[in-house]
């Protein structure tokens, strides 16, 4: 049982190809209320093995469970969960109406009201049909379907992949007023990086097949520095901290590490990174050629 602050929980999970796993042990937890990213290498998929968990305020408990003969068990609270695949399954003959009747008699929590006053602010007539839409006014319609089934928590996959500047925008900002409006929680899973500045608060980054980084991005910005050596020639690391990545540039030798104290060393010249490049230096560590980089940057340092 994960305790009334957290929306969701996996124990374990994990996604294995043949012999290779491409997702093991994750373990993590997300608290309610927050827009989360999940932010990760490509194949990180459904899960073989793995325990979910997700809490209701304390009222419902819903778990999955995966055995090794891929039994399932499921119990379901209707209504609290709104998935958006990447793909965005529509009936493409059916017209905007039609999708959302079939959605209200399909979902017991539907509120009717406010999908068409999302379709209305979108300027997408309710007489259209799927297919004749853009791809962006299709992307606006299943995630109003998703958003008039009022759920606690949002699943989203790339929800703005494929989507002009405009259209990722006002996607954006509906998803928002969604989390305001209705106290959501919500998890998406993006390789854009720039979604997960502009809308997340709270961040997790997959590396190594694991969990590397899970934290509210606030803390995360605050716990990490980019360090360069003021004077040239081979400096140690200063103590506290953890060396997450290292880069040669024309600045010469930079590290990004994390922090837990300030660092007042003078032969260190102390930069902040973004979001941006605290989470690609984590996933440059998942590469093919971080164990590589790793025995460069060493003998570099000096260690």
């Amino acid at each position: 049982m994960i305790d009334g602050t957290a929306v969701l929980e996996t124990v374990n999970l994990g996604k294995r190809y043949r012999r290779k796993w491409g997702l093991q042990d994750c373990t993590l937890t997300i608290p309610k209320g927050r827009v989360a990213a999940l932010v990760g290498p490509n194949g990180a998929g459904n899960p073989h093995s793995c325990e979910w968990r997700l809490d209701w305020i304390n009222r419902v408990l819903e778990t999955y469970e995966y055995s090794e003969n891929h039994h399932f068990r499921q119990w379901r609270p209707e209504g609290k969960v709104g998935y958006l695949d990447q793909e965005r399954p529509l009936y493409k003959s059916f017209r905007v109406a039609e999708m959302l009747r079939f959605g209200a008699k399909n979902n017991p929590n539907w509120n009717m009201a406010v999908a068409q006053e999302h379709l209305a602010q979108l300027d997408i007539p309710l007489r259209s049909r799927i297919g004749n839409l853009s791809g962006g006014q299709q992307a606006q319609v299943a995630l109003t379907l998703c958003l008039a089934k009022e759920p606690e928590l949002l699943l989203l996959d790339e929800p703005a992949a494929a989507l002009d500047p405009v259209a990722r925008d006002e996607l954006l900002r509906i998803l928002m007023r969604q989390v305001a409006d209705c106290d959501s929680s919500v998890l998406l899973s993006t390789h854009s990086l720039g979604d997960v500045v502009a809308i997340c608060d709270y961040v997790v980054v997959l590396a190594h097949s694991r969990v590397v980084l899970s934290n509210d991005t606030e803390y995360v910005l605050e716990s990490h520095r980019i360090l360069s050596a003021v004077h040239d020639g081979d400096l140690l690391p200063p103590p506290g901290v953890s060396v997450i990545n290292s880069q040669s540039s024309t600045r010469g030798q930079s590290l990004l590490v994390r922090v837990e104290l300030p660092i007042d060393e003078t032969q260190w010249r102390v930069e902040r990174p973004t979001l941006e490049e605290i989470v690609l230096a984590y996933l440059r560590e998942g590469s093919p050629g971080a164990k590589d980089r790793h025995s460069h940057d060493d003998e570099g340092l000096g260690e």
